[in-house]
């Protein structure tokens, strides 16, 4: 038998192997196709070994490995039926001739990773392993959960972990037991700006300069000031905004009372402010640190 297993959640990739795992009776062989080499793949695909009848085999990353790749379509009509044959590729080249004839022979499960738009799954997911986990999480409890993890499904899955020592789970203990996902320690800087907080402003970048990359945390600023500028110019509640843009859509919620305040031109502005920055990071040699602080206190003064 063999299963072709794609997608990106590793989350959800790694549980179904694990229950393949715990259901197979015996030690499964876990091989890295990336260093796999051809001479290998007859001891590996054609029958039982000394110590064991049936046999359990995961090769992960095998299409990174391009000559072995290239030659397996002509291995699969003779794995043994002793072998269960477990491939998994996050994301293969699907117009190779290999994954094409492992579409037709293969078993596919496919597990594609959360994103945006994926708020209210993330909310019933989180209500559905809390109860595994022994615990009650009502809707507005994983709501506020997923608000503050970020719609990832491990950072959830270590969030009610720790949520799970707890007596009681309140909108307040989340708060303190959940570390904030680096997308709110975000916004909220962004929003400091918006409040024309420069105090605060200035102590948050000394705390996220610690902890974060200068120009990633920049792209995900750049990000929010986009989503500012959509909202001044549309009519349209910050929901649907949400659902044309694939943002979050509480981030929205949040920044819709700043796009309202700032309105077209304020917003023009901001972005103006993010643009000059965004020259600054490219063509000179300022600091990137510098370039966003002065981006945001522009953003303050507006």
């Amino acid at each position: 038998m063999i299963t072709l297993i794609l997608g990106e959640n590793s989350f959800e990739i790694d549980r179904e192997l694990a229950r393949m795992v715990a259901g197979f009776d015996g030690r499964a062989e876990k091989i890295d196709g990336s260093e796999l080499e051809l001479r290998q793949i007859p001891d590996l695909l054609m029958g039982a070994s000394l110590f064991a009848e049936k046999r359990l085999v995961i090769i992960k990353n095998l299409s990174d490995n391009k000559a072995v790749w290239a030659n397996f379509s002509d291995w699969l009509p003779r794995v043994s039926d002793d072998i269960q044959l477990v491939l998994v590729e996050p994301k293969p080249d699907k117009r190779t001739k290999t994954f094409k004839d492992l579409q037709k022979a293969a078993d596919v499960k496919e597990f594609k990773p959360w994103g945006e738009r994926d708020q209210r799954i993330a909310e019933d997911w989180a209500v559905k392993e809390a109860k595994v986990m022994g615990m009650t999480l009502s809707g507005p409890l994983a709501r506020k959960l997923v608000e503050r993890t970020g719609v990832d499904q491990w950072r959830v899955f270590h969030a009610l972990e720790k949520l799970a020592v707890l007596e009681e789970i309140t909108l307040e203990t989340i708060d303190d037991i959940v570390d904030p996902n680096p997308t709110e320690s975000i916004f909220q800087l962004f929003e400091t700006a918006l409040r024309g907080d420069v105090a605060k402003l200035h102590a948050t970048l000394q705390v996220l300069e610690l902890t974060e990359e200068a120009y990633q945390l920049f792209g995900l600023l750049s990000g929010q000031a986009f989503q500012l500028m959509v909202l001044s110019a549309s009519d349209k509640p910050s929901s649907d905004v949400a659902r044309d843009i694939g943002a979050h859509p509480f981030v929205l919620s949040k920044l819709s009372p700043y796009a309202k305040k700032l309105g077209r031109v304020g917003a023009k502005k901001v972005i103006a402010a993010f643009t000059e920055a965004d020259q600054d990071m490219k063509t000179s040699t300022l600091d990137p640190w510098v370039a966003i602080e002065r981006a945001l206190l522009k953003v303050a003064a507006i």
